[in-house]
């Protein structure tokens, strides 16, 4: 059984255009968790009629962006004349690779009518193989994405990366990557098997967890204990993650493991790469233009 290294507490931050975002890491005591990079669960946020922010133009480079809605919905463009928008349920998995700028703001009908946003976008690093690919979008509607639920209902499961319960995600990745939406009615237990050489992380969205026999509630990031393998043989074998729900309410949790890349990290804002004069080359590409811009 996996055990946990600790339980930290989002901090709230305005990102964007003012989007008020609860963020687990990065913070001053925590920095990237390899592979992954930040964590943001955006809102919950209510905005009136006409209210509702976004996150307008801005570039990526060296990384990929997850981003994943309970609720409302967002509009997304970008340098290569792509469009579309995430709604409830929805994933988009953007490979930025080489460079693109992109905007997600509030869907038009969203915007106008208002509403509640609630969702999530997780930062993936690429492998210095992968930094300067081609950029990739996977925009995966909620209908598509594999969902196991129990015969009593008491465990539904959506796999937008990995597998679990049976089920295969359609999403593809450029590293092993498990990422789960879980949720556990009242006495309900959920088990796991992870990679021993992964990354394993919870984060409760919303009720009351038992996690290795620690309680963690809504807004707050599970970091299971890790395991610095060598021997290939050893890191293949698994650990099993468990937990239950407790109290009187549903347990709402995302579960995300993935493959440590262990290379340098050099970071200045959007851009995500191994050394700083490759930071210092991503400025100049985007100031230049080279990433486009949108239209």
């Amino acid at each position: 059984m996996r055990t946990i290294k600790e339980i930290v507490a989002a901090e709230a931050v305005r990102e964007g255009a003012g989007v008020i975002v609860h963020r687990p890491f990065p913070t001053r005591q925590i920095d990237n968790i390899d592979p992954f990079l930040l964590l943001d669960h955006m809102g919950p946020n209510v905005y009136a009629p006409g209210s509702a922010k976004g996150f307008p133009d801005h570039p990526h480079r060296g990384f990929e962006t997850v981003s994943y809605m309970l609720e409302g919905a967002l509009e997304h463009r970008d340098s290569a004349g792509n469009k579309g928008v995430i709604a409830a349920g929805d994933v988009q998995w953007m490979t930025a690779g080489s460079g693109v700028v992109h905007s997600e703001m509030p869907e038009e009908n969203f915007r106008e009518q208002g509403g509640r946003l609630n969702g999530f976008q997780l930062w993936v690093n690429l492998p210095k193989s992968d930094k300067m690919t081609a950029p990739r979008y996977q925009d995966t509607l909620s209908a598509n994405i594999p969902v196991y639920e129990s015969e009593d209902k008491s465990v539904w499961v959506k796999v937008i990366a990995g597998n679990s319960m049976g089920k295969q995600a359609v999403i593809s990745t450029h590293i092993p990557i498990l990422y789960l939406h879980v949720i556990l009615q009242p006495g309900a237990r959920f088990s796991q098997a992870v990679p021993l050489a992964h990354t394993a992380l919870a984060y409760v969205i919303s009720g009351q967890g038992k996690f290795a026999e620690k309680i963690a509630e809504a807004d707050q990031l599970v970091i299971f204990s890790s395991h610095d393998t060598k021997d290939s043989k050893v890191s293949q074998e698994s650990e099993t993650i468990e937990f239950s729900a407790e109290g009187n309410q549903p347990l709402s949790v995302l579960l995300i493991a993935g493959q440590p890349i262990n290379e340098p990290i050099a970071r200045y804002g959007p851009f995500v790469m191994n050394y700083q004069a490759e930071i210092k080359q991503a400025l100049v590409d985007y100031q230049e233009g080279r990433m486009g811009q949108i239209a």
